[in-house]
């Protein structure tokens, strides 16, 4: 049989041994271990690890192995097979800005997801994505609320089997109950004015306010709104001479690349929630 790769994250209690553990199950498999890295939380206890590995068995070998380790260290595991690529659907309205990116950077290689489709409370930009061959669904919201439409995304996920959700300037408010539904899988992207500048035009906001670091978060969505576990964030320096319509322009170049790197990251399975943050294993 041929070597499949995998990649396992976990995460348990801090004590010594779990390394050795882990890579000493992984040896007995015949398993080659490709990357390694860890982290021990000493304030909240918690120790995590990233491990990508190829093996010459069957996953639900693998699998059941890891079951029948994680009970002594009280481990919460999670492996996913690196030839499979995960399925997003993605969330908008009407700026295209961070669509466009996402799906020039998968069509390039550049991103190793699946975008199955595209959900909108509006039709705009319906001929975008068209353009790349990906499902484009209108689910305007009705006058009454907002139940059936957030139904019909739930549908979506189900139908299309996506592994993450994105919101790439979706500008509505999901409910609790979606919250809860999408919990640790939907990841959202939003401008660093919050919580100072909220309300409409915030980049003129801030250049009144003669601000000089603008930036953009992309972070897990909660029911707190906007203040979900931080994945990634960016930055750039600017001045007097930066007109409202520039730090407009900037802002969404750092919204792209931040809301970018926080798929990618998950995507590969290098996020771990730590509480009310992430632990990020870079390559």
């Amino acid at each position: 049989m041929s070597s499949a790769e995998y990649v396992l994250t976990l995460s348990c209690p801090d004590r010594p041994g779990v390394v050795a553990a882990v890579s000493g199950l992984l040896a007995g498999q015949g398993c080659n271990i490709i990357e390694s890295q860890q982290f021990g939380d000493r304030d909240a206890g918690r120790f995590f690890m990233r491990v990508q590995f190829s093996a010459p068995i069957p996953e639900d070998e693998v699998r059941a192995a890891l079951a029948a380790l994680a009970p002594e260290f009280g481990m919460e595991i999670r492996l996913r097979d690196v030839a499979v690529k995960p399925r997003a659907l993605i969330l908008v309205s009407k700026f295209d800005h961070c669509l466009n990116d996402l799906l020039y950077r998968v069509r390039s290689g550049l991103l190793d997801i699946e975008i199955v489709a595209v959900a909108s409370n509006h039709p705009d930009l319906r001929p975008l994505t068209q353009s790349y061959g990906v499902d484009y669904h209108h689910l305007p919201i009705a006058p009454q609320g907002k139940t059936r439409q957030e139904m019909e995304i739930m549908t979506l996920v189900e139908h299309y089997q996506a592994d993450m959700v994105v919101l790439a300037r979706y500008m509505q408010i999901l409910s609790e109950e979606l919250c809860e539904k999408l919990s640790g899988r939907a990841i959202n992207i939003h401008h660093s004015f919050l919580p100072s500048f909220k309300g409409a035009k915030p980049y003129h906001q801030a250049h009144a306010r003669g601000v000089k670091l603008i930036g953009a978060t992309a972070h897990y969505v909660t029911s707190d709104l906007d203040e979900g576990p931080i994945i990634e964030q960016e930055v750039a320096r600017v001045n007097h001479s930066h007109s409202p319509e520039d730090l407009v322009a900037i802002g969404r170049d750092l919204e792209c690349v931040a809301l970018a790197r926080a798929v990618k990251w998950h995507a590969e399975q290098r996020v771990v929630l730590d509480g009310h943050k992430t632990i990020i294993f870079p390559r």
